[in-house]
């Protein structure tokens, strides 16, 4: 749940891997190729011919949806010949969201903000007293825009097999917690920006504190029926309830070098040099990641969200209050409370991304959430691990082009004077 697919609009500082800035660069270079056109049809093709190309380059399937609030929206499904033999790729597809998760956790604390359940500057230690160090000093805001300093749970070796899918042990929010609080903070509360999946499993703790109704229970009822998100829930297990997009990694035979070798060896089914493994269980995600949605039932989430039907206009606006991802660059990329936003060619964007084995994500809407775009990578230790500059830049020049085709602009051409 650490890799980025916003690198290329300038929002993903989340984490810093090998490799990521050399792709970036490559990226860049890349992106500024491809030119715009006019008319549904050349947005479509464009698309098609971006999506297979990141195909080509390696990666396993592409799901790309795009709805400029103009019209139809476009819709895109790539996929190379040897995953037809487990599943047909259609935009339609269930896929894990990861990160992108919080945006919907977010979203269920600022409802119960306006109701008067909680409040954003109640210390994390009313909730879950004694569970959290210096839990007096951490806010609930603190934990949603990512400044509380508490270490990252996703990197204590403890959860690697669960990340790999080796083991099916049903982690308990308290245990990811304990998990992530056990390691010294990184730097004192409000101190600066740090993205923490500690933060959220907190926040999910508190949730169901607060209501008394489990995170499945909260999302199905608070967010998917009132909005008829028909594939959009809470995963408990690894059960699918839809027809879904098969995620996979490369086996150990053809994992990039770089890449460590505790991270080589991922749990399911092998074959033509990858492992499915769309089954293994994402539990340990928790209320950091483990919401299933499809790039449709996103999209109506994303234009309900940003446009004031989830939230009151008060909650909204403490959502998009953010702080500085680099404290070098206070006027960059920003997150607020579960979302990121950062300027791009083509406008500014508001949204998150996710990785989790098997899936990367990125969604992304304007300021209303007039416009919507989504992108599924069915992959993700290339970009956890900056190890393919190759499906990199595909992927990233597709993103581009995905984000301009939402504002309706042409991905702009390069300086001729450099």
């Amino acid at each position: 749940m650490t890799a980025s697919l916003l690198a290329v609009a300038g929002l993903a500082v989340a984490v810093d891997r090998p490799g990521e800035a050399a792709a970036a660069t490559t990226v860049a270079a890349a992106a500024t190729h491809a030119t715009g056109g006019s008319g549904a049809q050349t947005q479509q093709a464009r698309l098609d011919q971006l999506a297979r190309k990141a195909v080509d380059a390696g990666a396993p399937g592409v799901i790309v949806r795009v709805d400029d609030g103009r019209g139809r929206p476009i819709q895109v499904a790539e996929q190379a010949p040897w995953a037809r033999h487990d599943h047909l790729l259609t935009p339609t597809d269930e896929f894990r969201m990861a990160s992108n998760t919080k945006t919907m956790v977010a979203t269920l604390v600022l409802q119960l903000a306006a109701e008067g359940e909680l409040a954003l500057t109640d210390p994390v230690e009313k909730w879950l007293p004694g569970q959290i160090p210096n839990g007096e000093a951490i806010t609930l805001r603190m934990l949603l825009n990512h400044t509380s300093g508490l270490f990252d749970y996703t990197n204590d070796p403890a959860l690697l097999p669960s990340i790999l899918g080796k083991e099916t042990r049903r982690w308990t929010s308290a245990e990811l917690l304990a998990m992530g609080v056990k390691h010294d903070p990184l730097f004192a509360p409000g101190a600066k920006f740090s993205y923490s999946n500690t933060n959220y499993i907190a926040i999910g703790a508190v949730l169901e504190r607060v209501t008394g109704a489990s995170m499945a229970d909260l999302v199905r009822d608070r967010i998917a029926r009132p909005l008829g998100l028909k594939h959009t829930y809470y995963a408990t297990d690894s059960t699918w309830r839809g027809r879904h997009a098969h995620g996979y990694e490369p086996d150990a035979a053809h994992m990039p070098p770089s890449v460590p070798a505790e991270f080589r060896h991922f749990a399911g089914t092998r074959h033509d040099g990858h492992v499915d493994v769309s089954d293994n269980d994402p539990g340990w995600g928790g209320a950091a990641g483990a919401v299933v949605s499809t790039a449709q039932d996103w999209s109506r989430f994303y234009t309900a969200l940003m446009s004031g039907k989830l939230l009151p206009a008060a909650q909204l606006e403490q959502m998009r209050t953010t702080v500085p991802q680099d404290p070098e660059q206070p006027d960059g990329p920003g997150y607020g409370l579960g979302i990121q936003t950062g300027a791009t060619p083509c406008g500014t964007i508001w949204g998150h991304d996710g990785g989790i084995p098997g899936y990367l994500t990125a969604t992304v809407t304007d300021r209303t959430g007039s416009r919507t775009a989504t992108l599924l990578i069915s992959t993700e230790s290339w970009a956890e691990f900056g190890s393919d500059p190759k499906i990199a830049a595909a992927v990233q020049t597709l993103q581009t082009t995905m984000i301009c085709t939402m504002f309706g602009k042409p991905v702009p051409t390069p300086d001729p004077a450099g």
